[in-house]
């Protein structure tokens, strides 16, 4: 085997957000673009010679090529062992899974996550460490770091190794194992749900829909629900992965799956939908007749998660990102557990995952997820929703109403404002810290503000601060809304804006209704519409 030192020139933009780094597939196609992160990650980390690294992806357009180059690069750094998914195929959770089970020095997972993909579109390329988690902020600071200074990579001169065929090769002097992406984590499920009960729930006629909106889950929701599980076939549908999606954008909300939800509306609606997105570690829920926001849905799923044969010894703690509904802290407490609010980002919940602190976790972007592995995991939530409704023998709006009668009913909404201009959505968020002192005490809308602050999180397990997390704007009463700007878009700037109301007694309220003066008052206090120019937003969940 010949190594190849390549002389190279560093990008000034290659800096990892809160899911790695993100471009337009142009711009990963630059010259050495995706060697010099790749080269720049490995140069941030110590210890790996000889050691096993997993590479896998959402099967989007340029994952094959960038696979490729990251199999030369890892083989000329020392590695002694690459295991990727067969077809570059690897979701999110099954990536974290396999890092852990065959105690992988790390993984490269290649995804945008629900950014839509193709030629124009989307790409992305994030490290996961040891515990299946993507990295602290300590490593990809040191990554990005390294992408400013960086002058060469390695590169072994090897042929390209056929991902396409299960098994083992000897590929520019280390071991290549192509795996099946889903056997091993199709294992894992049965290990932690009730099997038996979710395939009598379907032998009695339960119908459902599963959208994998062609992007990875597909082939795992294929093999799960139809094959192990007896679901009719076509309940998995758009279960082939492509490339660009089939040319729509796979994140399963409201507006990208409208017909899921159109069909769950209907008159002959099955008895339950579900979605996932991209890279499999979203979810979304809807049951006949009712939409699931998620983060009632990581409630109702705590509160129920002991009917699981992997969670019938209880939960240790339940975690949520700080934007998420205040829904889950009412389990917590008829529960007698702790309840953790993190910044937005999986990573901040490895932590109190591999402290024994929490088991299940959440955030409102649809991501639900446990200590089963260090990811969210789209497909998780959908078989736990499945193994409740089989053990409780009613349906998902049932359980809904049932919940909300005990724990009273958190209205929620979010709202984006996507590729906003950048400068002038960090002016408002400038603008708006400014105001923060003077907001408590005064009256919007007629609704007091009780407390106004820029989030920091204290890490309860390792000490480390994480400040500016998101604006918080709270009222008298429980109600809030919440400014923050999110960094998983690849162009300009998404502005997120997060409105929350309690209801202890009134559960049947139209919920943009119920929101209606709160989303008044946050545009009144940051001026949204004045520094975005939008009368409205990209997208309503």
């Amino acid at each position: 085997m010949t190594i190849r030192t390549v002389e190279t020139t560093p990008y000034d933009d290659q800096k990892p957000g809160t899911s790695g780094l993100r471009k337009k597939v142009p711009v990963f196609q630059q010259k050495n673009y995706a060697e010099n992160f790749i080269q720049s990650v490995f140069d941030s980390l110590d210890g790996f010679s000889g050691k096993a690294l997993v590479i896998g992806g959402d099967g989007r357009y340029y994952n094959r090529e960038v696979i490729q180059k990251a199999i030369a690069i890892a083989a000329a750094n020392g590695f002694g062992k690459v295991i990727v998914g067969k077809g570059g195929i690897l979701s999110t959770p099954a990536a974290s899974h396999i890092i852990r089970k065959y105690m992988a020095f790390g993984g490269l997972v290649l995804s945008a996550s629900h950014n839509p993909g193709g030629p124009h579109e989307d790409f992305g390329i994030k490290y996961n460490i040891g515990n299946g988690g993507p990295a602290p902020e300590k490593i990809t600071d040191a990554i990005f770091a390294r992408t400013k200074a960086i002058t060469s990579y390695k590169i072994a001169d090897m042929a390209e190794v056929d991902i396409d065929r299960i098994g083992t090769v000897q590929a520019g002097g280390m071991t290549v194992e192509v795996i099946d992406p889903v056997e091993d984590y199709a294992e894992l499920m049965e290990t932690l749900f009730d099997f038996d009960a979710i395939r009598a729930m379907f032998a009695g006629g339960f119908r459902m829909r599963f959208d994998a909106m062609h992007a990875v889950t597909g082939p795992y929701a294929k093999e799960i629900l139809e094959n192990r599980l007896g679901a009719p076939k076509g309940t998995a549908r758009n279960f082939v992965p492509l490339p660009d999606f089939g040319g729509h954008h796979p994140d399963p909300n409201l507006v990208h799956a409208k017909h899921l939800y159109d069909e769950m509306m209907g008159p002959d609606a099955p008895d339950f939908g579900a979605a996932s997105d991209g890279d499999g570690d979203r979810n979304l829920i809807i049951g006949k007749g009712i939409f699931i926001t998620p983060s009632d849905s990581l409630a109702m799923l705590a509160a129920n998660a002991r009917l699981a044969p992997g969670y019938e010894a209880g939960l240790k703690g339940i975690a949520r990102s700080m934007p998420t509904s205040a829904a889950a802290d009412r389990v917590a407490e008829a529960l007698g557990v702790g309840i953790y609010e993190t910044p937005t980002g999986w990573k901040f919940f490895g932590n109190l995952l591999d402290a024994g602190m929490a088991t299940i976790c959440g955030e409102e972007s649809a991501g639900t997820g446990s200590d089963h592995v260090r990811e969210k995991d789209g497909l998780w939530a959908v078989l736990l929703w499945l193994n409740i409704l089989a053990v409780r023998k009613e349906s998902a709006k049932a359980i809904a109403e049932k919940h909300w009668a005990t724990y009273g009913r958190n209205y929620y909404s979010r709202h984006d404002y996507e590729e906003v201009e950048s400068d002038a959505a960090n002016r408002l968020v400038s603008e708006l810290r400014a105001k923060l002192p003077s907001l408590p005490g005064t009256k919007v809308r007629g609704l007091t503000v009780e407390a106004a602050d820029d989030f920091a999180y204290h890490d309860p397990v390792d000490g480390s601060v994480s400040k500016n997390q998101g604006i918080r704007v709270l009222f008298e009463g429980g109600s809030r809304f919440v400014i923050r700007l999110s960094g998983t878009g690849t162009s300009g700037a998404t502005l997120r804006l997060y409105v929350e109301r309690y209801e202890k007694d009134r559960f049947d309220l139209d919920t943009q209704q119920a929101l209606a003066d709160l989303i008044a008052a946050a545009d009144d206090v940051a001026g949204i519409r004045s520094h975005t120019g939008r009368q409205k937003p990209s997208v309503i969940t």
